[in-house]
């Protein structure tokens, strides 16, 4: 069965302008570029009462979850360093300082 409609448009590719590179922004926990996956994170969770959002990789946000509770992140609000005096949040920041930007692994469940 034939396509009624191309399925790349009605255009050919042949006249269109290059597109400026998107600018990375820097993931708030370990200040590495972000990639194509960008995650909006409440460094105050939102049951807490926060409203303020930053970019993070998924593995950062991960570990931040798995190495806190929400008390714990209301207390340390926007304040990175409070939470990279974690040593678990340290380590993992410090092994995935050279990693891509779109890298992903598994990370540790909740210590509870």
């Amino acid at each position: 069965m034939a396509r009624k409609h191309s399925k790349h448009g009605p255009y050919p590719d042949t006249h269109r302008e290059e597109e400026a590179p998107a600018v990375a922004v820097p993931c708030w926990l370990c200040g590495r570029p972000t990639g194509k996956t960008i995650v909006w994170h409440h460094p105050v969770p939102k049951s807490r009462g926060g409203r303020d959002v930053v970019s993070m990789h998924p593995i950062c946000q991960q570990t931040l979850i798995a190495n806190f509770t929400n008390s714990e992140l209301q207390r340390h609000g926007m304040d990175v360093e409070g939470l990279l005096a974690n040593p678990n949040v340290r380590k993992f920041v410090d092994w995935v300082a050279n990693k891509e930007p779109d890298f992903t692994a598994t990370t540790a469940k909740k210590q509870r």
